[in-house]
């Protein structure tokens, strides 16, 4: 009983020195927030992202073309068990794959997830005229390869 007892009190002592966890601060990202939207291919794409709010931040991409849906994915930019802030990818509502940052700047910022089959990176940036950058870099087939975007601030 009393070595029951002094576990408890250290555990609630082990406890009580413990920090609280830290949460990524995504004030940085605000300029990635609001509606966004452009045309490539004749693809009409609509990318959301919420305010970081909470903690999170959420997204949504979608690909229309010929007024039928092509393609959609679900996004999150948050911290990971570790704290360090990841993207989560979910295209067509698959399970999410985390990219941990690798980098962030005043308007720019990387994930990077080296074991994933492609993209292996993930870039956004803000460019001076105000329009929203995305890319993905890796490798397919033994070749490097990417895709890139470009959207205008859209209306809410």
């Amino acid at each position: 009983m009393e070595r029951a007892v002094a576990l408890v009190l250290a555990l609630a002592v082990f406890v009580g020195l413990t920090p609280p966890l830290v949460r990524a601060d995504l004030a940085p990202l605000s300029w990635l927030s609001g509606r966004w939207t452009g045309t490539q291919d004749g693809v009409e794409m609509e990318e959301y992202w919420s305010s970081g709010a909470g903690g999170a931040m959420l997204g949504l991409h979608k690909d229309v073309k010929g007024g039928r849906l092509q393609s959609f994915e679900f996004l999150r930019i948050a911290p990971n068990e570790a704290q360090v802030l990841t993207y989560f990818a979910s295209p067509r509502a698959r399970p999410a794959t985390p990219f941990p940052m690798k980098e962030m700047g005043e308007r720019r910022i990387v994930f990077e997830n080296k074991d994933h089959d492609f993209p292996q990176r993930i870039l956004y940036w803000l460019d001076d005229k105000g329009a929203l950058h995305a890319r993905v870099e890796g490798t397919m087939g033994g070749k490097a390869a990417s895709e890139e975007w470009t959207w205008t601030r859209a209306a809410p």
